[in-house]
């Protein structure tokens, strides 16, 4: 059984960053591919990142170069450091065991113009 736990999100002006922090509880091998996802209201989710266990990373075009993946396999803790943060990125994230197929609770980014 596998829980992951998101932090970090909140409310900030367009052009300032976050950190979002999705710790893993349960089996160390659920982290060995994870990633994020967020959901605008009124909208569905949609793929925002992924790492996986070799380091590869991928990203939604709307995000590349903006946001930065990265995981502390020591901590069991994923990471998304969002930068240049625009009011289109306002949603709720959620992180995503791919190889346990589980999901967070979210947290929610606002990003006001």
């Amino acid at each position: 059984q596998v829980q992951l736990v998101e932090s970090g999100g909140g409310s900030v002006q367009a052009g300032g960053s976050l950190r979002l922090s999705c710790a893993v509880f349960g089996l160390t091998s659920c982290t060995y591919d994870m990633s994020w996802y967020r959901q605008a209201p009124g909208k569905g989710r949609e793929f925002v990142s992924r790492i996986e266990i070799d380091g590869t990373t991928s990203y939604a075009l709307s995000v590349k170069g903006r946001f930065t993946v990265s995981q502390d396999n020591a901590k069991n803790t994923l990471y998304l450091q969002m930068n240049s943060l625009k009011p289109e990125d306002t949603a709720m994230y959620y992180c995503k065991s791919v190889r346990c197929d589980a999901w967070g609770q979210g947290t929610l980014v606002t990003v006001s113009s």
